[in-house]
């Protein structure tokens, strides 16, 4: 992991960070109908975390002197900057929420919600959207979020807990401002990488 406090660019660095564990389980039955999953994805939106974490020691350390801490619009997120920054609150932004899950509308299939999320992915990539956010519209917020973190960084560290693939969607675009991507802890929950800026 590189040590981004002795040698701090003019901006940043800025981590981001998956959320914790939810405490809605993707993987638990029953099978569902595209219906009952849009019920369920409601459901994990609107969700807290599992009961008992607590914040990797990694991701609390790195975290630790952040000038600026962002959150998204969602409870999981917002737990999660709590646990990993508990003395310094967050600004909750939804501009930061997931990219949203419309299941395709299959006609008497079920599945569990785990099966139900790649569906859904592939279906809302495709132009799928039911009521919600397109694709389309995802990226141009995707654009906007990374302007955000790119201008709090002017103030120094700065941390986002947000949400997997919103997270993947940040990263083409704070390529684009410039941001080099330092240290890939992965995608899992409470997994974090830490951007630098290359000054163009």
């Amino acid at each position: 992991m590189p040590e981004t406090t002795s040698k701090r660019s003019v901006r940043g660095p800025i981590i981001i960070s998956r959320h914790g564990k939810p405490a809605l389980d993707r993987s638990a039955g029953p099978k569902l109908a595209w219906r009952d999953y849009v019920n369920w994805w409601d459901s994990y939106e609107e969700g807290a975390l599992a009961e008992g974490q607590t914040a990797p020691e990694g991701l609390r350390r790195i975290v630790a002197d952040a000038e600026v801490i962002f959150a998204s619009g969602r409870l999981r997120a917002q737990q999660t900057a709590g646990f990993a920054l508990p003395h310094k609150p967050a600004s909750h932004d939804p501009v930061f929420n997931e990219a949203p899950l419309p299941p395709p509308k299959l006609t008497g299939f079920k599945a569990l919600p785990k099966t139900w999320n790649i569906l859904a992915r592939a279906a809302w990539l495709a132009g799928h959207r039911l009521d919600g956010e397109s694709s389309s519209q995802a990226r141009l917020r995707a654009k906007i979020a990374a302007l955000r973190l790119h201008e709090a960084s002017a103030q120094g560290k700065v941390y986002l807990a947000a949400h997997g693939w919103f997270n993947r969607m940040l990263r083409p675009e704070l390529a684009r401002l410039g941001w080099e991507c330092v240290y890939d802890g992965g995608d899992s929950y409470w997994s974090f990488r830490v951007y630098e800026h290359r000054g163009h």
